[in-house]
């Protein structure tokens, strides 16, 4: 009864929403009742309101929101007898409404997510079902699946309970036996290469006769292969910390209805957009937002999915389902939720227990991401999440929110193109004047960035997540359309890893961003010219300039995106304390490892003549194991070398030349779980709507110019290479 009076009350207080969003007000009325919410919002925001608190802030927001669809449906649209400014209104009022829509969504998700789920940990060694630990593999480096194995082997857990399984793709009986010799003998030498690291390192090597449906079919094999009660996937670059499965196996004793326990994917290295703007240290990285507040959201509708990488599901509920599901290029959310809609639950743990790599180019970022936006569109066709037989009301929901985003490149290029089509060609395709615009739009816009605030706070700064639809709009458009047109056509295709940018360049992607930007700079000076010979239209030219200049300095932030500056090194320095000693022929000296990276670490020695007695070559590091496995004697060389008061700052690189030394870099690089935390909490800070938008301007005006540089440097270049070829001829 107190469910149903609740609901009654909730049904109410929207259906009384909706009458006064809906009355008939002046443009004066409507400034006042905005700038009063607005107040509101900020007096909360302010004063750190939480729990009921930020749902009255929300709920002032939506009212703000309703209003203006509701002023623009039914105000704003061209007459349909004025087709030329009939159909681009329309398709800029559809835009806009997928806005709202998938604002509704992201309120019921994440309006009120659970709290972080603290880590189950396993204590009692009797009960602890058994675990296959698979880590798919197409073409990654040796080295990089080496680091992985030695991880996932060095996990606490009894030796007896789990077997660590590569499952590699890229020694196929198809792949060795292939008409094309190159590649069958490529294929044949990593099959003998991983074979044999595999018996090194004490792992088991598996693959099968023929590369079909790609990474699902791969673990399915995998799945016929092996036995144990709960299977752990991870990612040939997700090296897992030594708790991951004390920390998650636990749920499933609980639940025995549970599928999956997810857990975050943390990077060791920045995204394009980090690594080129240098806000890895500084910002929250863009996958922050989905894993912490987001999944979270998802996991209070027993909505969390598999993430493909980082999780542990239960063998039973897999083979309920025949396995990983394959229709779609993204195999992970699909099986969640096929096993979803047959009653299974799902439980996500807050707390990064891996670390990985992401893509470092351009080029391959917008590859990674044109295979996720083409499979949820594959998902979205074949599996309808709305009409899923099975799934509950909120969970139809969720899987709607988390397809229906991958829609975005729609809505993102008419915001890019709507200016354009008043200031070149004249088209009345948005009937308001400059001040009803200013007045209705302007407050809208404000709520939202306040609303997205609210939502997400610390883990996503204000204009981002626009600067990252943006960047990926431009080649996923086409990507989308292609998939919508051909469901069946898109194919499976591995992101690549541990890469490293040579020299700075453009990026091979960047043409039509300059392009946008030059057709967005010249729109701008038009917009000027318009006001000075059309003062009549002055209003409405200024607003729609206005609009025109965002987009522009939107288009300029992305230029030094796209502008990819130099760094050899794969990943970023992760700062530690651990102790350890320096040394070569019995000769050692005390030092503190102070930072690590997969490749190598920072030591400092407290004898600043360490180095004069070492000198040059191949050194040892001998530290204390973290699992207790005792010393370990990493061979290391020295690249650099800086004097301090206080003793000798070393650069060293690892060498790995046998398999022990693979496990010793695990356990210094991957061990703890703690350093993840950390690295990421440092980062997390909210500069609030003003002082992020403030932040965000300064950025894209230096941006901007870096970008222009690059260009004119690139074109010079491409100049001084063409009268090279034409004098050599």
């Amino acid at each position: 009864m107190s469910k149903f009076l609740l609901v009654l009350v909730w049904a109410l207080s929207a259906a009384l929403v909706l009458l006064i969003v809906s009355l008939p007000i002046n443009l004066q009325t409507h400034l006042i009742a905005g700038t009063v919410v607005l107040v509101l919002m900020m007096i909360l925001k302010l004063l750190r309101a939480e729990g009921n608190w930020r749902l009255v802030a929300l709920a002032l927001g939506t009212a703000i929101v309703l209003r203006y669809a509701y002023w623009r449906t039914t105000s704003t649209l061209p007459p349909v007898s004025q087709l030329e400014n009939f159909i681009p209104g329309l398709l800029l009022y559809l835009a806009e409404m997928y806005s709202v829509f998938m604002l509704g969504l992201s309120l019921f998700i994440v309006a009120k997510p659970l709290r972080s789920r603290p880590p189950k940990i396993v204590t009692d060694e009797s009960n602890l079902p058994t675990v296959d630990v698979f880590v798919p593999s197409y073409n990654e480096d040796p080295q990089l699946l080496a680091d992985t194995i030695a991880a996932a082997l060095a996990m606490d857990y009894p030796a007896d309970k789990f077997t660590v399984w590569l499952l590699d793709d890229g020694g196929t009986v198809q792949k060795r036996s292939a008409a094309h010799v190159v590649e069958a003998e490529t294929a044949l030498e990593r099959h003998t290469l991983l074979q044999q690291l595999c018996t090194d390192l004490g792992a088991r090597y598996l693959t099968r006769e023929r590369n079909e449906h790609a990474k699902a079919g791969n673990m399915n094999n995998g799945l016929a292969h092996s036995q144990g009660e709960l299977i752990a996937v991870f990612d040939a670059d997700h090296a897992p910390t030594r708790s991951f499965l004390r920390e998650t196996v636990g749920y499933f004793n609980d639940d025995p209805r549970l599928f999956l326990v997810q857990t975050p994917h943390f990077f060791l290295n920045p995204d394009p957009l980090e690594r080129n703007l240098r806000t890895f240290e500084k910002m929250p990285s863009e996958n922050e937002m989905f894993y912490g507040i987001i999944q979270r959201g998802l996991d209070k509708w027993n909505g969390a999915f598999f993430c493909g990488s980082a999780a542990v599901l239960r063998r039973a509920a897999l083979m309920e389902s025949n396995g990983f599901s394959g229709i779609s290029i993204t195999e992970d959310c699909e099986t969640a939720i096929e096993l979803h809609s047959r009653g299974w639950n799902s439980v996500y743990v807050d707390k990064p227990l891996i670390a990985g790599l992401q893509p470092t180019t351009f080029a391959s970022f917008i590859g990674q991401r044109s295979r996720w936006a083409q499979g949820m569109m594959q998902i979205l066709r074949f599996r309808f999440p709305l009409l899923k037989r099975g799934l509950s009301f909120p969970q139809r929901l969720c899987y709607m929110s988390s397809t229906l985003f991958w829609l975005f490149p729609f809505p993102r290029t008419i915001f890019l193109l709507a200016p354009l089509f008043y200031l070149f060609f004249d088209l009345q395709i948005f009937t308001a004047s400059g001040g009803e615009f200013l007045a209705y739009t302007f407050s809208y816009m404000i709520v939202n960035l306040m609303m997205q605030n609210y939502l997400y706070g610390s883990f996503r700064w204000p204009w981002i997540s626009e600067l990252y639809e943006y960047i990926q709009s431009v080649h996923l458009l086409p990507a989308v359309i292609s998939v919508m047109l051909n469901p069946r056509k898109p194919t499976f295709k591995v992101t690549a890893k541990d890469e490293s940018v040579a020299v700075s360049r453009l990026s091979e992607l960047s043409r039509p961003f300059f392009v946008i930007f030059a057709l967005l700079t010249v729109a701008t000076l038009v917009a000027a010219w318009r006001v000075y010979a059309e003062p009549y239209k002055a209003d409405v030219t200024l607003v729609v300039g206005g609009w025109n200049l965002l987009n522009l300095i939107m288009a300029g932030c992305a230029l030094g995106v796209v502008s990819e500056k130099r760094e050899r090194a794969a990943t970023r320095r992760i700062k530690i304390k651990r102790r350890c000693e320096l040394g070569r022929d019995g000769i050692w000296y005390p030092g503190t490892i102070e930072d690590v990276s997969v490749n190598g670490a920072r030591i400092k020695v407290y004898r600043g003549d360490a180095l004069d007695a070492l000198g040059d070559g191949e050194v040892n590091i001998r530290f204390e194991m973290l699992s207790g496995a005792g010393t370990a004697i990493l061979p290391v060389e020295i690249r650099n070398s800086q004097r301090s008061a206080d003793g000798l700052a070393i650069g060293c690189r690892y060498i790995r030349s046998v398999a022990d030394h693979h496990r010793y870099v695990a356990d210094l690089v991957f061990a703890s779980a703690d350093q993840w935390t950390q690295f990421q909490s440092a980062r997390r800070r909210n500069p609030g709507v003003l002082m992020g938008t403030i932040w965000f301007l300064r950025l894209a005006m230096f941006q901007t110019y870096r970008g222009l540089v690059y260009f004119f440097r690139s074109a010079r270049g491409d100049k001084d290479e063409a009268r090279s070829t034409e004098a050599s001829r």
